[in-house]
């Protein structure tokens, strides 16, 4: 079973609204197996993690499948950062249910964070799920699913202080062979005081530098050129010996990693203002082949609405690490953010200084909510969610628009300049249509000519929207 490839594809428009841009598992091209499919939800350590659990269960004889009605096993990898999410997750539970009524043996399971916060409900109260699994509880699944298979319910969301999964293979789920995800390390030690975080995923633990690079090492082997190193904060990162001291921080982690070959490109995310450090950014100047690309959440631009979140930085604070990531990297270095609209107590004057943050620093792009109270948080204890709904969507749209034009300002700046681009695949819009990125984290349409996936290719930037680059190249495969 070692030669199976697991793929995944996105939702068509419909089915996709609204359910945070949902993946599902897609066919493998084998006989004799059990049926597994898996619908992932929420950030890019659940796809990851949707990728550990799929190599878990093709040691107990999965393979996955794109049809619901085909697997004996269905699962649903879930998030809690927003209400809405889980809502979503509970109307597909209900629909699952009623699509699978009268199949003998088919099993449904959730896992990951909603799992965790919602076992109860989802096991007792609802009666929706047979299982429910955790994100430290993977390893316990094939015991899970024969407690089901025989007749009972399982649930296990023990938080574990160890458990990284270092030593599984990932079966590369949502690849297209170019570009992978590598788990650095998992939970967080911030407690911001709106985020389920902490409490769904548990306290922060490492990787060993090793198992990472080595993982990155095999993936570029296969012919991937680019992987990204997740972790709810990277920065934090931090290996140590047999005698408790630092072995590895994250900058030495980042050199060891780009050190592997010049063709791998390297990715991080998530960078938390507190944490990010000037060895970090003299590591990305120092490495070609770590990406000028910084993913930086704000989550407001007003100092009362920062420290009541408990971000533990202020405006100023996170103004100067821009400052510095621009005087290290410089002007072309891209910078993403999350902003949240409309937290407890947020005034007008609030919402403008988030806005003001964003004329400051011209953000390349941005992940864009308003606030969303989830249960058993600091926030939810504490305050009161005391701002209308119509006004949180009146200041998310003001975030959105602001950070349109700031996206369509800074991709303009590339037109008539080449850029390295990494080819992924073939076009969304167009088969006659190359995409991939540029270092800095842009989308990038060339014609397909003869180029193919896991080239670089020089790219003359000729035209631009708020979201993508188009160009034309000017050279084949590059070294």
């Amino acid at each position: 079973m070692e030669d199976l490839k697991g793929k995944m594809k996105e939702l068509s428009a419909e089915e996709k609204a609204d359910l945070d841009q949902a993946r599902i598992t897609a066919d493998e091209e084998t006989v004799g197996t059990k049926k597994l499919f898996i619908e992932s939800y929420g950030c890019a350590m659940n796809f990851a993690d949707s990728e550990v659990v799929t190599s878990i269960l093709r040691d107990e004889g999965y393979s996955t499948t794109s049809k619901e009605y085909e697997a004996s096993l269905i699962l649903l990898n879930t998030c809690s950062i927003r209400d809405n999410a889980e809502q979503k997750v509970r109307k597909r539970l209900a629909l699952i249910n009623a699509r699978n009524k009268g199949r003998k043996g088919v099993k449904v399971g959730v896992l990951g964070c909603m799992a965790e916060r919602l076992k109860t409900q989802l096991l007792e109260e609802e009666k929706i799920v047979d299982m429910v699994v955790g994100p430290d509880a993977y390893r316990d699944l094939p015991n899970l699913i024969k407690e089901v298979e025989g007749g009972q319910k399982a649930v296990n969301v023990f938080l574990s202080r160890e458990e990284t999964y270092a030593d599984i293979t990932p079966v590369r789920l949502g690849s297209n062979g170019v570009t992978a995800f590598v788990s650095i390390m998992r939970g967080c030690d911030n407690m911001c005081s709106f985020c389920v975080v902490p409490y769904t995923r548990g306290r922060e633990r490492s990787r060993s530098a090793s198992t990472i690079v080595a993982e990155a090492q095999d993936l570029f082997d296969k012919g991937y050129r680019e992987v990204t190193l997740l972790g709810q904060n990277v920065d934090s990162y931090k290996w140590k010996n047999e005698a408790g001291e630092i072995e590895t921080n994250f900058a030495q982690l980042l050199a060891l990693v780009a050190d592997i070959n010049p063709l791998l490109r390297v990715r991080f995310s998530t960078s938390h203002p507190k944490d990010i450090t000037d060895e970090v950014l003299h590591t990305i100047k120092k490495y070609e082949n770590v990406c000028n690309y910084i993913h930086l959440p704000a989550q407001s631009g007003s100092n009362r609405i920062l420290e009541l979140m408990n971000r533990t930085y202020t405006r100023e604070w996170y103004i100067n690490r821009i400052d510095k990531i621009r005087e290290i990297l410089g002007e072309d270095c891209g910078i993403s953010h999350d902003m949240i609209a409309g937290f407890c107590t947020e005034t007008e004057e609030d919402h403008q200084e988030t806005l003001s943050l964003m004329d400051y620093v011209k953000y390349d792009y941005g992940y864009m909510y308003y606030y969303s109270e989830r249960p058993g948080t600091p926030a939810a204890k504490k305050f009161e969610d005391d701002v209308t709904l119509e006004i949180k969507k009146k200041r998310l749209d003001d975030i959105i628009q602001k950070q349109r034009g700031h996206a369509l300002e800074r991709n303009n700046l590339s037109i008539g300049t080449i850029k390295k681009v990494l080819i992924e695949g073939v076009s969304k819009r167009s088969d006659d249509f190359l995409q991939g990125r540029t270092d800095d984290n842009k989308m990038v349409i060339i014609p397909k000519d003869k180029h193919k996936k896991g080239d670089y290719v020089q790219v003359k930037i000729t035209e631009c929207t708020s979201a993508t680059l188009k160009g034309i190249a000017l050279a084949e495969e590059l070294a």
